[in-house]
């Protein structure tokens, strides 16, 4: 067993601290190899299959006639780069960083087309009426690449690129796995469609990747939101498939309680305007997106800790429904985040398969909005805890009791890697050296 002594607890530590420059292992159970550059040969490889993070799934569109725009320009003529919306044709919805830049007007069509909304008879949520969409280049990790020259680090293309330099293939040991973020779990037997939809091609694509590999298992790399939505997965697939098929799971940047940053975007009907094109798109759509709802801090993990303090009155995890009310949603939406979501946030379990967590800390990461005059729509003055940018400390701590308390987990691994942020795990040259390291050693553990 490798480990080094746990890292004084946050509320212990003075804001905004950095911690030391080492690498910190908890919970190790069992030990792992060490992987060395091109120690493995590519036939011997188990294959890989990467889900990555929020926003990272490409989306294709198009309209129909019963698409109501919100002005005249979002039905004809609008180019979406070198492709038009008019004659039903699809065109990239998201991510078209491109399009967006040669014409910034086009964001509110962008927005309005992006939009979800709940639909009461079929219980669940779906594209605003007259958009049809359909995720990219599902099976493939061309889906992860970006025409946005800064989502370079944000979306696993430079793991994609480290792992071909060790020798892994794309379409033979090495795919892709991405979603429509919009979109989230519900609770057991609530529908969610397009979720459902995810998992069964989620659960045939490791099947064809094993048979491709000589019935090898797939070491499962998830990051950010594709690892709640991976936990969510295993959990509701049979134990006997998961040890079947799941050789290792490796999941970057997620503890298992939300984030009060994430109570940002939601406090507001109207945000000012992002300097990002992409960010002001998802400023005017995400209060729509069922999958903000998954990403709220959890009250088992920050109960009645204020996380949003005003004059009046200041809102914990606890009181997110009293939140919700009061940042804008109606009673039903409010209803649909205590049925929906929360079952979800409160019933994550360990997989029961061989687990390794790699997180950044050390990062200045929001742990408290203060929003004084109650005035949501205002910036709000930001109180930093550590973690690693969006990811708290606390929540991955959480996720260590929450795993290594289980007697029926086996292997679980956790490491912290010191002043590395959300997407610098997957993309800064020594974080990612580790993150490639720990993939190939999972070809090596029994």
């Amino acid at each position: 067993m490798e480990s080094t002594p746990t890292p004084t607890p946050p509320q212990q530590q003075q804001q905004q601290r950095l911690l030391p420059l080492v690498v910190v292992f908890l919970f190790v159970v069992g030990a792992l190899p060490a992987a060395t550059h091109g120690a493995t040969s590519s036939p011997h490889f188990h294959p890989v299959v990467l889900v990555p993070g929020n926003t990272c799934g490409q989306l294709d569109a198009r309209l129909t006639d019963e698409y109501e725009p919100p002005t005249p320009a979002c039905r004809g003529g609008v180019r979406y780069g070198s492709r038009a919306s008019a004659g039903g044709g699809w065109f990239r919805l998201w991510e078209n960083f491109t399009a967006l830049q040669e014409d910034p007007a086009l964001s509110p069509c962008y927005a309005d087309q992006l939009r979800l909304v709940y639909d009461p008879v079929a219980g669940d949520y779906r594209n605003v009426p007259g958009v049809d969409t359909r995720v990219v280049s599902f099976g493939s990790t061309r889906g992860f690449r970006s025409d946005d020259p800064a989502r370079k680090d944000v979306c696993m293309e430079r793991l994609v690129e480290a792992l071909e330099e060790e020798g892994y293939a794309e379409g033979e040991n090495l795919f892709g796995a991405p979603y429509d973020f919009r979109y989230a779990p519900a609770a057991p037997g609530l529908p969610s469609g397009v979720f459902s939809d995810f998992t069964s091609r989620l659960r045939r694509l490791v099947e064809r990747a094993s048979e491709r590999n000589g019935g090898k298992p797939v070491i499962l790399v998830t990051h950010s939101l594709g690892g709640l939505f991976a936990m969510v997965f295993l959990d509701r697939t049979p134990l006997p498939w998961r040890r079947r098929y799941i050789k290792h799971f490796v999941m970057l940047c997620l503890g298992v309680g939300g984030s009060p940053l994430n109570m940002w975007p939601l406090a507001a009907s109207s945000i000012p305007s992002s300097s990002s094109l992409v960010g002001s798109v998802l400023t005017y759509g995400n209060r729509s997106f069922a999958s903000m709802f998954s990403l709220l801090p959890s009250p088992a993990v920050y109960g009645d800790t204020p996380l949003v303090i005003t004059r009046a009155k200041n809102y914990s995890a606890d009181d997110m429904p009293e939140f919700l009310s009061a940042a804008g949603f109606s009673d039903d939406e409010v209803a649909l985040y205590r049925a929906r979501a929360l079952p979800v946030i409160l019933d994550l379990r360990a997989p029961l398969v061989p687990l390794t967590s790699i997180n950044g800390v050390g990062v200045p990461t929001v742990d408290k909005l203060v929003f004084w005059d109650g005035n949501f729509s205002a910036k709000p003055q930001v109180v930093n805890g550590d973690g690693d940018g969006q990811i708290n400390l606390d929540t991955v701590l959480a996720l260590e009791r929450l795993i290594g308390d289980d007697p029926d987990q086996g292997y679980f691994k956790s490491i912290l890697i010191p002043n590395t942020t959300h997407k610098g795990v997957i993309s800064d040259e020594l974080a990612l050296k580790r993150v490639v390291s720990e993939i190939l050693g999972a070809n090596s553990i029994n």
